[in-house]
């Protein structure tokens, strides 16, 4: 087995070069181009890639551990992040502002919230997990972050946005929002395609489109990262990523290996809870009047970030 300073060499070769062909085609490219690539993935490429890894995934195993650690997770984040704003309310109360962007105000909490508690267990947690553990535990990762990250930024994400913003969704909105996410219906019928033999070619054809999709949703968080202008809120965002990719990972990386969970599972799951805020909290926090130049300092500072906390990771949990 590969030693943990190969493992990283081999994965932030193709991790930092595709982001780093990303940034450089998101300032070449015309500025919608991300958001049609996006659309791709999102409803062609992605949903043909969960079929494909699932045809080679081993699914046997207590597998429903790593939708209870997301939200686990989730749970953990926003609470350590309510904490935080209580004790800074506590601290000043007269900081509480009318102003979307000042520290204390609602849309400001909001995001803060957010950037805590929802992790990029998609894009970027697929490609890193599938480097570090492999495809044969990609399943894990797989219902980590369809019933677990995917559920938590689009049901209590949005329910917390609400709140906190000034934008509003009904329960059959986002009800329908949810069960239109192609995802999740590509997981159900990859679970149901396992078993059925397809022929050489036509499955050597769906694991290369499913890697080129991995290959391009590097790229396209390239691209993305090369749009955001803004830089502020850095002490906020620090405190968010403390909580995100250092604080919930280490106690529940902890926790799980307490209750007996070890092994390829366990790291696959710590490096879920590891992932940098997800896109979907700038995404969110624009729809609801948030604090959007927080939740893109967090990603960005986040993105740029996971480079260094992953060798912790391996050298905590590694197998």
């Amino acid at each position: 087995m590969p030693s943990p300073e190969i493992k990283l060499l081999e994965l932030y070769t193709p991790l930092g070069g595709g982001v780093f062909l990303g940034w450089l085609l998101g300032r070449i490219l015309p500025k919608n181009f991300p958001t049609y690539l996006g659309h791709f993935l999102f409803w062609i490429g992605a949903p043909i890639a969960i079929v494909a890894f699932l045809r080679r995934t081993n699914l046997s195993g207590p597998i429903w551990i790593a939708p209870l650690a997301a939200w686990a997770a989730i749970l953990l984040g926003a609470g350590l992040a309510w904490a935080v704003i209580r004790l800074n309310d506590k601290k000043d109360p007269a900081c509480v502002s009318p102003s979307a962007t000042s520290s204390g105000s609602q849309p400001n909490q909001g995001s803060f919230l957010l950037a805590s508690m929802v992790g990029n267990t998609g894009y970027l947690g697929y490609p890193v997990t599938l480097a570090l553990v492999g495809q044969e535990y990609f399943g894990w990762a797989l219902f980590y972050d369809l019933l677990g990250s995917m559920l938590g930024t689009y049901g209590l994400g949005v329910a917390l946005a609400a709140r906190f913003g000034m934008g509003a969704s009904s329960h059959k909105q986002l009800l329908a929002a949810i069960l239109k996410t192609p995802g999740l219906w590509a997981l159900g019928l990859g679970l149901v395609l396992r078993p059925i033999s397809l022929p050489d070619w036509l499955d050597f054809g769906l694991q290369k489109f499913a890697w080129t999709v991995i290959s391009l949703s590097l790229v396209l968080i390239g691209m993305r990262l090369s749009q955001l202008s803004s830089w502020r809120g850095l002490p906020q965002a620090s405190i968010c990523l403390a909580i995100k990719m250092l604080l919930v990972p280490l106690v529940l990386g902890w926790g799980l290996r307490g209750l007996g969970l070890t092994g390829p599972p366990h790291l696959l799951i710590v490096l879920q809870m590891a992932m940098p805020p997800a896109f979907a909290t700038l995404i969110i926090a624009e729809a609801y009047n948030l604090d959007r130049d927080l939740a893109v300092t967090a990603i960005a500072l986040g993105t740029g970030g996971l480079f260094l906390t992953l060798p912790l990771w391996l050298w905590l949990f590694g197998v």
